[in-house]
């Protein structure tokens, strides 16, 4: 067994890793984390991790690359630092898209990057609904993929509390109908699917039809993670064109990347519910906006991996 449990934090997100050491009732670990005028990144431990348990939060969040080498740095610095367990904290995983060849002459950079964490030194990975489930298999090291769907579910439960009969939940299209499915089932509503076609690599969508009925009800469109808002406000425009009331929509990751705010906020979108996996600037804050924290989430995965519990179980009981 590994001795004191330590959390750290990068640059990317340390409002979440306090939020998650207040959750463990553990003080945040102090490290130094800065970049020289030449951009080169360093890392400095500030207090004693030799054989502790050490989990190192950070997202992978804008600057995206920046953040991923930070990570490595740190992670390296952990390892020659003789911690006893590094384990990455990585609630949003970036490159997710990235997990095949979909076309010719083209990275699989969602496996390079589980490459670079392994050679880094990390000996395990704790993140927070992967774009494509097959990411797991890119790691030779365990990885505990956390979900936050029953996060969002039980938000709308309590919101259309007496209205549930109304709702029918929307996959934005075939590909995520299992991750909308998971929360239709938790509501005990009805499943839409939007059927889109992706033009090209201009991140423009083109929504062509709905299979499902959402004529006069309540929509809740359901996704992994909106970047440029292309796909959420195609998908808003086609339910509204086929008769739905009112639309919502969850997702687990804000990237709110390009035009995503401005599209959102002229969009007839009356609420989306996200979580803190990536952090929202005020600027980019919309009335419309709610955000539930997965820092609960995480910091009892921290404890079960730390104290040799199941995480598995956690699913069973959120």
């Amino acid at each position: 067994m590994y001795t004191d449990l330590k959390v750290f934090t990068g640059r990317a997100h340390p409002e979440l890793a306090q939020a998650i050491c207040r959750y463990l009732e553990i003080p945040l670990g102090q490290a130094e984390v800065f970049e020289f005028s030449n951009e080169n990144i360093f890392v400095r431990y500030l207090e004693n991790i030799r054989s502790c348990d050490v989990f190192l939060v950070q997202p992978f969040v804008s600057p995206v690359n920046t953040r991923i080498m930070e990570l490595l740095i740190m992670i390296d610095a952990a390892k020659r630092a003789s911690a006893g367990r590094i384990t990455a904290v990585v609630p949003y995983y970036a490159y997710g898209r990235s997990d095949k060849k979909d076309q010719p002459r083209v990275p699989i950079t969602a496996r390079l990057i589980a490459n670079f964490l392994e050679v880094a030194g990390a000996d395990r990975l704790l993140t927070v609904d992967l774009h494509a489930g097959q990411i797991q298999g890119f790691f030779n090291i365990p990885v505990d993929e956390l979900t936050a769907l029953a996060l969002l579910a039980r938000h709308f439960r309590e919101k259309f509390k007496g209205r549930l009969s109304e709702v029918t939940v929307v996959a934005t299209d075939v590909g995520d109908a299992k991750r909308a499915r998971r929360v239709a089932d938790r509501l005990e509503v009805p499943l839409a699917i939007v059927e889109k076609r992706r033009l090209g690599n201009l991140e423009q969508v083109e929504a062509v039809n709905v299979i499902g009925d959402v004529k006069g009800r309540i929509a809740l469109i359901v996704d992994d993670e909106v970047d440029t808002g292309g796909t959420l406000v195609a998908t808003v425009e086609i339910v509204m064109d086929h008769g739905a009331q009112e639309v919502y929509a969850c997702c687990s990751h804000p990237v709110l990347s390009g035009p995503a705010v401005q599209r959102l906020e002229k969009s007839p979108l009356k609420e989306l519910v996200v979580t803190d996996t990536i952090p929202i600037p005020p600027q980019k804050m919309l009335p419309k906006f709610t955000v539930l924290s997965v820092a609960p989430l995480l910091g009892e995965a921290i404890r079960r991996i730390h104290t040799g519990q199941s995480v598995g179980a956690l699913f069973d009981e959120h």
